[in-house]
């Protein structure tokens, strides 16, 4: 008996449980989209309303310059000649 009012009441609460998840997650969803999307817009205001002089450029993000895989101080390279 004890092992059937358990199911009962487990199946009851993950029904419930998924019920309340499919009103709910849409509407946490809808937020947060709505909030990212208000983020950006007043990102972009920002941005266009930022006066720029004539004949400057600006540069937001310059990459780092790749490093070769061995170091300098790891010897000199040697001209390969084949003896035959």
């Amino acid at each position: 008996m004890g092992l059937i009012r358990f199911l009962i009441i487990s199946i009851c609460s993950l029904y419930i449980i998924r019920s309340l998840v499919r009103i709910f997650l849409p509407i946490l969803f809808e937020n947060a989209i709505n909030k990212a999307q208000q983020q950006a817009r007043q990102q972009n205001y920002y941005q266009q309303n930022q006066p720029r002089p004539d004949g400057k450029i600006r540069i937001d993000h310059m990459p780092e310059p790749k490093k070769s895989s061995v170091p300098d101080s790891e010897g000199e390279f040697v001209d390969y000649e084949e003896i035959k």
